[in-house]
């Protein structure tokens, strides 16, 4: 299901900022070399999230889903001084190509890579959040959320992708086993009176919190 119009999203990305070099040439690797070059962020979500960062100026940033590194470089824009995103992805090839553009775009310094089952890895980081992306296994993402929430400081923000998976959650009834995750993780934010939410129609749908 085509949920956001080709051509208006074509406009967008025609009067959106440009990406870096480096950032680009990120990009256009991902999709010549990886068979799930869809799943990375891009421009105008990349550019929503760099800028989400800079108004926020974190000092902890947490990640939830690497990939081949696009999103992460995007957050890391806004981190304050001495701030650093710590990022968790469960395939170290795609761990691995990751590093390589963090080294190339500036920020690999200020990235803390873990390898692992995200929710083996996050009870390990000691840290108090400040902006959080989830972006990892659709199934998991209550279990994620219900992780992570109570260490986001009070104000604090996350940020979920895909909350309209491709339109299969505009179903009636919703089928598919991501779809069904989604969906009840959208329901489940909805009910949960210790943050406040709006949902953006970009890309594959972004989840805004702000814990109260």
């Amino acid at each position: 299901m085509t949920i956001i119009n080709d051509s208006a999203a074509a406009y967008a990305g025609r009067f959106t900022s440009a990406a870096p070099a480096a950032l680009q040439a990120a990009e256009d690797a991902t999709w010549q070399d990886h068979p799930q070059a869809h799943m990375i962020s891009g421009l105008l979500q990349g550019r929503l999230l760099r800028m989400l960062s800079q108004m926020i100026c974190p000092q902890r940033i947490l990640e939830v889903g690497t990939f081949t590194g696009y999103s992460a470089i995007c957050l890391a824009a806004g981190l304050g001084p001495g701030g650093i995103l710590h990022t968790i992805e469960y395939r170290p090839e795609d761990a691995a190509t990751a590093a390589q553009h963090f080294i190339q775009n500036g920020v690999g310094d200020v990235i803390r890579q873990h390898i692992g089952d995200a929710h083996q890895v996050i009870l390990t980081l000691e840290e108090t959040w400040d902006l959080v992306f989830i972006d990892a296994d659709k199934v998991s993402y209550i279990d994620y959320y219900e992780l992570i929430l109570p260490r986001v400081r009070k104000g604090g923000w996350l940020i979920a992708d895909n909350v309209l998976f491709h339109g299969e959650v505009l179903e009636n009834p919703v089928s598919g086993k991501n779809a069904k995750a989604i969906h009840a993780f959208n329901e489940h934010v909805q009910q949960d009176s210790r943050v406040e939410q709006v949902v953006l129609t970009v890309r594959d749908g972004l989840m805004l919190m702000r814990k109260l």
